[in-house]
């Protein structure tokens, strides 16, 4: 393969980690430009307010409004695109949208080189739960339409890659799976175990499961909390913590009232790192993830994960391996954690053969190089 020439890049996401950051896109989106730009010009269109340059990258930044999700995006779009304008000379060599939100401007510049890339679909995300919510079928129908204007699409894994070619009828010929990466030095941390739990009031030997992630229904945090009495069964002394924001997140607090958890909403990342390197087991019990980055952020971590049998998740975990797996059920992730919780030595061993597969597959320099070869497809 021919070394790729230095290319005008232009990526479109709602969300960066320098200005809004709502969730899993915006560190999967910004750590993607920042790799590229080690052998790219990078600008990078989103919302809010940050600096106009970082690591390498060049911030447009917008602030759009609307009555609900979808007159806000459209808005965002259309702002995008009049900055893009004013960024094109030399023009852009590939446009590189991320998920549905500026769909309006993949129309505007469709004649272009134009790369759409999901993270997710509103159906794994809200299908099963709110088929008859109005704004479903909007985000659904942008969601087609985007690929099918799109020249080149890409899913996060090759779950997500079926997904969408089931759902919007995207020829098997145009979608990619470019997996999303990580800097797991960003997740690793030497700590003192006993003290972290200490400062949440747990005994230092008193094993910690831990889950970090919004708490919404696609994330399943009330498929871990109905679990939770079957594993105090198991193991009396273990504790419970839920570090995340969402709508389910005054769910979670009333139905763990007289358990050992706490949710704590959302942690700057010290202490989310910190936690997470505390925890003895990392729990994802999510209905529908189409990557996962929280796992590979514990792996990163070198911790055990007990997972549902789904998406990426499923795709990535070799059960018994570097990981468990397990049916998306309440019973399914009492059991696997169950199977762990009193083997420090399985624990450890999962999280380090976790550690190992991060290094082999998952590093941002690989995935650069991944998205580099869709880049030429598209040129």
């Amino acid at each position: 393969m021919f070394a790729l020439r230095r290319l005008k890049i232009a990526f479109f996401c709602w969300e960066s980690l320098h200005g809004i950051r709502v969730g899993g896109l915006a560190p999967a989106a910004t750590c993607l430009a920042e790799a590229l730009a080690r052998d790219h010009e990078v600008h990078f269109f989103t919302r809010g307010s940050g600096p106009p340059e970082k690591n390498g990258v060049v911030y447009h930044y917008c602030d759009p409004h609307g009555g609900n999700i979808v007159e806000f995006c459209k808005d965002l779009a259309l702002k995008a695109c009049n900055q893009f304008s004013e960024e094109d000379s030399p023009p852009f060599d590939v446009l590189h949208f991320h998920d549905w939100h500026f769909v309006e401007a993949m129309h505007r510049l469709r004649e272009r080189r134009t790369v759409l890339s999901f993270h997710s679909t509103e159906y794994g995300r809200n299908g099963n739960q709110k088929g008859g919510w109005w704004e479903f079928g909007e985000i659904s129908g942008k969601e087609w339409y985007g690929a099918y204007i799109a020249k080149r699409v890409v899913a996060v894994s090759k779950t997500l890659r079926a997904e969408v070619i089931d759902l919007y009828a995207v020829p098997d010929w145009k979608i990619d799976a470019v997996p999303n990466g990580i800097d797991p030095e960003t997740f690793a941390m030497q700590v003192d175990q006993g003290a972290v739990k200490r400062r949440y009031g747990i005994h230092p030997y008193a094993p910690l499961v831990f889950f970090g992630g919004r708490l919404v229904y696609q994330k399943g945090p009330d498929i871990l909390v109905k679990a939770i009495p079957s594993v105090l069964r198991h193991r009396w002394d273990a504790n419970f913590i839920f570090a995340g924001k969402g709508d389910m997140q005054d769910w979670v607090a009333r139905h763990t009232r007289g358990v050992p958890a706490q949710v704590l909403g959302y942690l700057n990342e010290p202490d989310f790192v910190s936690l997470l390197n505390a925890a003895d087991i990392v729990a994802i019990p999510s209905r529908n993830e189409p990557f996962g980055l929280i796992l590979t952020e514990a792996w990163s971590a070198s911790r055990c994960v007990v997972a549902s049998d789904v998406g990426g998740l499923g795709e990535n975990i070799e059960h018994l391996v570097n990981g468990v797996k397990v049916p998306v059920s309440a019973e399914g992730i009492a059991g696997g954690i169950n199977t762990v919780i009193g083997d420090r030595r399985l624990c450890s061993t999962l999280g380090l053969h976790g550690r190992e597969k991060v290094e082999r597959e998952f590093r941002w320099e690989a995935v650069a190089r991944a998205m580099e070869q869709v880049y030429e497809k598209v040129l």
